[in-house]
């Protein structure tokens, strides 16, 4: 049996092993794709420090984040549990954040800030 030399093992890996952030303490997307109107304080537009990602987080619990020149970069919907936010992305990513307080929202390995 021959076995697939490292450059080529990395090339199937990406092909049929998507990444995804996968953390057990991620509650499953509800079944519906557009919630109602998020009664939080967090909706809004974020920034970061630099302004090159924008992320809007829209009433109807679907956000829309610009990069750069690039608008709708991504979307998907989000749900807010306390300070905690979870994204689905509408390719399949996942990815979460910590609003650390009323103004400024870690979310991966970012800081954002909500525009005034």
């Amino acid at each position: 049996m021959k076995l697939l030399s490292p450059p080529v093992l990395a090339v199937f890996a990406l092909f049929c092993c998507p990444v995804e952030k996968v953390s057990a303490d991620m509650p499953a997307p509800s079944a519906s794709p557009v919630r109602s109107e998020q009664h939080t304080p967090y909706v809004g537009m974020w920034v970061t420090g630099d302004g090159h990602i924008r992320q809007a987080l829209l009433p109807n619990g679907r956000y829309d984040e610009a990069r750069g020149n690039r608008e709708s970069a991504y979307q998907g919907r989000y749900e807010i549990r306390g300070n905690h936010i979870d994204y689905w992305d509408d390719t399949g990513f996942t990815a979460d954040g910590t609003f650390v307080d009323a103004n400024t929202l870690h979310h991966g390995g970012m800081v954002f800030y909500r525009e005034k």
